[in-house]
C-alpha cells in the first residue's frame, strides 16, 4: 500500500503534457491528492492548492509523488532541493521515472537518516517469462495511439468504468507509472527488458472467463521513433480482440520530436490490424478516441461527428462523454 494522501510534484517543466502523471492522479484519484508543489517559476498547474511540503504534511499528506513523465525519465539536479525539502518535512517520496530515487546518493542518504521511504513504482517484477503467443481465455481491449501523452490511459480508464456500469466484469490493466499509481497495480512496460516485454503483457492479462474484459492501457505509438518497440510488444502480448485508436485533434508532430509527423488515424488502424493479427487473427478496430480538450464544446461536437462520418467508426472524446461515448462503448462490446 502506497503512503497517501499525496502532494504532487511538478518539477520545473514548461510543457503540460509532461505532467501527465500529476493530471492523471488529479482526475482519477483526486481524493488522494492534497495539493501540488513545484520548482520556482513553473507555470504548469493541476489547479490544486500550492503547498510547501511542510504545509502538505500538516494537511495530512504522507508522500510527495513526482508527477512528471519527461523524455528519458530523468530526475534533474535542479529538482534535488525540492525533493530533499519533502523528506525533511516528513514525506516519503514516490517516483515513476526511469531514474531510481534510491540511486541518487543525496536522496538515499537523507532518507535513511530521517527514516523516510523512497518508493519506485517503475520496477518490473522478477521472473517475467518470454511470451508464448498462446491464446488466453477472456476478452481484451487495447488502446493504441498516434503518439504519446494524448489520451490512451484516460480512454482505457473510461471504457473500463463504462463497461462496469453496463454490468460487464471488467478490469483496467495499467502499463505505465501513472496508471499503476491510480490502480495500485500493473506492469511498467517500458522498464521491462525487451526480450520479455511481450511476456510481461501476457502476464498482465492472464486467462479469464469468457465474459470478462481486460481493458489495457496502451503505451507510445507503433510509429514512434523511440517507443515503437514497447507498443509492438504490448500489442503482441496483450492479443487484443478490440482496439481503440487515440489521437489528439490538431496535433501534427510527435511530442518532443518536432521533425516527426504523426501518422494518420487510418494508417494507425491499418498498421495495428496488420501487426496485431500475428497473435490474434480476429483483432478489430472498434473506433476512435479523439482528444478535443483544446476546443470549445460546440466545435468539439462538430469535429467528433465529422470525423465519425469520414472514418466510418464511432468517434468520441471520453472526457466529454455523451452519446458519442455511448456509441463507442457499444461498438467495443459488439
Amino acid at each position: 500500500m502506497l503512503p497517501q494522501p499525496y502532494l504532487l510534484f511538478l518539477g520545473d517543466i514548461s510543457e503540460p503534457a509532461y505532467a501527465k502523471t500529476a493530471f492523471g492522479l488529479r482526475d482519477w484519484a483526486g481524493e488522494r491528492c492534497i495539493g501540488e508543489f513545484a520548482c520556482d517559476g513553473v507555470q504548469v498547474s493541476t489547479g490544486l492548492p500550492f503547498l510547501a511540503p511542510a504545509q502538505a504534511r500538516d494537511a495530512g499528506a504522507q508522500a510527495m509523488v513526482i508527477g512528471v513523465a519527461n523524455p528519458g525519465g530523468r530526475i534533474p539536479q535542479a529538482w534535488l532541493p525540492a525533493l530533499l525539502q519533502a523528506l525533511e518535512a516528513g514525506l516519503d517520496l514516490i517516483g515513476g521515472m526511469h531514474a531510481r530515487l534510491a540511486d541518487i546518493a543525496p536522496l538515499r542518504e537523507r532518507a535513511a537518516a530521517l527514516g523516510r521511504r523512497l518508493i519506485d513504482v517503475r520496477t518490473p517484477p522478477a521472473g517475467i517469462p518470454v511470451a508464448t503467443g498462446r491464446k488466453r481465455g477472456g476478452r481484451r481491449l487495447l488502446t493504441v495511439g498516434t503518439d504519446c501523452a494524448l489520451g490512451k490511459k484516460y480512454t482505457a480508464l473510461t471504457l473500463a468504468r463504462e463497461f462496469r456500469r453496463s454490468g460487464i466484469d471488467a478490469d483496467f490493466r495499467a502499463t505505465g507509472q501513472t496508471g499503476i499509481l491510480i490502480a495500485g497495480q500493473g506492469m511498467p512496460m517500458d522498464a521491462v527488458v525487451g526480450d520479455f516485454a511481450a511476456g510481461a503483457a501476457e502476464a498482465l492479462s492472464p486467462d479469464a472467463g469468457p465474459r470478462h474484459w481486460d481493458v489495457i492501457e496502451g503505451q507510445g505509438s507503433l510509429c514512434h521513433p523511440a517507443y515503437g518497440g514497447v507498443s509492438l510488444a504490448l500489442l503482441h502480448g496483450s492479443q487484443p480482440d478490440v482496439f481503440v485508436v487515440c489521437h489528439e485533434h490538431g496535433r501534427e508532430y510527435m511530442l518532443g520530436y518536432p521533425d516527426q509527423r504523426l501518422p494518420g488515424i487510418e494508417e494507425t488502424i491499418a498498421l495495428t490490424l496488420r501487426l496485431g493479427r500475428r497473435t490474434n487473427p480476429s483483432i478489430r478496430c472498434a473506433g476512435v478516441s479523439l482528444n478535443t480538450a483544446k476546443l470549445p464544446a460546440a466545435e468539439a461536437d462538430a469535429v467528433l461527428a465529422a470525423e465519425s462520418a469520414r472514418l466510418g467508426y464511432p468517434v468520441a472524446d471520453p472526457v466529454r462523454g455523451g452519446t458519442a461515448l455511448d456509441r463507442l462503448v457499444a461498438a467495443c462490446l459488439a
